[in-house]
C-alpha cells in the first residue's frame, strides 16, 4: 500500500523556518510521502541557499516561480500556478504554514479541488483587518481541516469563530523547533566579531510591516525614538528593501546625525538567531521574533498596537509599545534595570513538527475518503 501523500507550501522567508521542522518530521517518521512546493513568493538565489542550505530543507519538488507583484496580483498568479501541480500529483492533503500570500492562494486552490487543507500556525488574530496577514489567517484557518495552534488564544479563537473543537490540536511552535535545532549552531557564528558589537552592548531593530514604514509620520516617529537609543547603545538594523526604500526619501529623518545607528543587509537565520540571541534588546515589528526573543530571554519591544501572539507577552518577554516615540522610549528604558530569563510557553519544546506529524498520520490512516485520495 502506497504511502499518503501531503504537499507542503512554503513562498515567503518566515515560512522556511515553520516548513523546515516539519520536512525533518515527515522524513524521520516514514510514514507520509512528502513533497515540497516552493511558490516563489518571496525569490532571490542569495536567500534560497541561506534558509534552504542552513536550515537543512530538501531542494523544493516543485518551485513556482511567481515573484513579487500586488496582493491581488500575485495572490491569482499563485493559484493559476498551483492548481496544475495539484491535478498532476492527487495528495491527499495540501499543508500549508503561516500567513503569507502563499498560505491563502494555496488553500483556495486545494479546497475548491476537494483536497483537504492542512494549516500550521492556525487561529492566531491580532483583531486588526487592517493587516493583510490577518485577513490570510482567517480564510486559511475557514477553508482547514486540520488546524495545528500554537498557543492557547489559537484554541480560544477558533472554538469562538465555529471551528470544531476536534479539527484543533495545539502541537506547540515549529518556529521555535528550528530555533532548538540550529541553537548551538547559532552561538558559533562570528556575526558579532563581524560588527564588532559585544553581547548585551547593543539593540537590534527590525521594521517592515507597511503601517509602520508606508506611512512617513508613522516613521518618522519610530526613527525618532531610534535616534534616542542609538545614543544609548549601538542599534544594528538588518534593513528590509521596503523599509530601505522609504528611508531613502528622507524627509526629516536624518540617518547621517545618527552614527551609532547600523544599517546592514539582511541576514541568514544563523547569523540572525545570534544576532538577537546576544541583544540587549530587540525593537521590531515582526510576529516571529517576538517567539524567538521570549525562548532566548531578550527582551522584545514590539512597534505596533496588537500582536497575533499574546503568549509572548503573559508567558514571555515581549511588550507592546505602539509607535509613539515616548511610549517606545519610555519602555526601552524600563527594559534596562529589569532581568530578562528565557521563557518557555507550553509545548514550545522543539517537538511541535513531531507532533503534527503523528496526528497527520494517524488522521490519514482513519479517515477512509482522505486516504483514498
Amino acid at each position: 500500500m502506497s504511502k499518503p501523500k501531503i504537499i507542503n507550501v512554503c513562498g515567503a522567508r518566515p515560512n522556511f523556518m515553520k516548513i523546515a521542522p516539519l520536512m525533518h518530521a515527515f522524513e524521520a517518521s516514514g510514514q507520509i510521502e512528502p513533497l515540497l512546493v516552493h511558490t516563489g513568493q518571496h525569490y532571490d538565489e542569495k536567500m534560497n541557499k541561506w534558509f534552504f542550505d542552513e536550515l537543512q530543507i530538501p531542494a523544493p519538488d516543485i518551485n513556482l516561480e511567481v515573484g513579487s507583484g500586488s496582493h491581488a496580483v500575485q495572490t491569482a498568479e499563485i493559484m493559476k500556478r498551483f492548481e496544475p501541480v495539484l491535478l498532476e500529483h492527487d495528495p491527499q492533503a495540501v499543508l500549508v504554514v503561516g500567513d503569507v500570500n502563499s498560505t491563502v492562494a494555496c488553500a483556495l486552490v486545494a479546497v475548491k479541488l476537494g483536497v483537504p487543507v492542512v494549516h500550521v500556525e492556525a487561529g492566531l488574530r491580532s483583531s486588526d483587518r487592517s493587516m493583510p496577514e490577518e485577513i490570510n489567517r482567517i480564510v486559511t484557518d475557514a477553508l482547514s481541516e486540520q488546524l495545528f495552534v500554537t498557543e492557547p488564544s489559537g484554541i480560544e479563537n477558533l472554538v469562538a469563530e465555529g471551528v470544531a473543537r476536534d479539527k484543533i490540536h495545539m502541537v506547540g511552535n515549529v518556529m521555535i523547533d528550528t530555533l532548538k535545532r540550529f541553537q548551538v549552531r547559532a552561538d558559533e557564528s562570528t556575526i558579532l566579531e563581524k560588527l564588532e558589537v559585544a553581547p548585551r552592548s547593543y539593540v537590534v531593530l527590525t521594521l517592515h510591516r507597511p503601517s509602520n514604514v508606508d506611512d512617513p509620520v508613522v516613521l518618522e516617529r519610530i526613527m525618532s525614538a531610534v535616534e534616542t537609543i542609538q545614543r544609548d547603545k549601538p542599534v544594528i538594523f538588518p534593513v528590509h528593501p521596503r523599509t530601505r526604500a522609504n528611508l531613502a526619501k528622507g524627509g526629516s529623518i536624518d540617518l547621517s546625525a545618527m552614527g551609532n545607528l547600523r544599517l546592514i543587509e539582511p541576514l541568514g537565520y544563523i547569523d540572525f538567531l545570534k544576532l538577537t540571541s546576544s541583544a540587549g534588546c530587540v525593537l521590531t515589528d515582526s510576529g516571529g521574533i517576538q517567539e524567538e526573543t521570549t525562548i532566548v530571554g531578550v527582551p522584545c519591544l514590539t512597534i505596533r498596537e496588537n500582536t497575533e501572539r499574546p503568549v509572548t507577552i503573559t508567558d514571555g518577554t515581549n511588550q507592546l509599545v505602539g509607535t509613539e516615540t515616548e511610549r517606545i522610549l519610555d519602555a526601552y528604558g524600563k527594559t534596562l534595570d529589569a532581568d530578562f530569563a528565557p521563557r518557555q510557553p507550553d509545548m514550545w519544546d522543539g517537538r511541535a513538527a513531531e507532533r503534527i506529524v503523528n496526528v497527520l498520520a494517524d488522521w490519514l490512516c482513519r479517515t477512509p475518503a482522505v486516504a483514498a485520495g
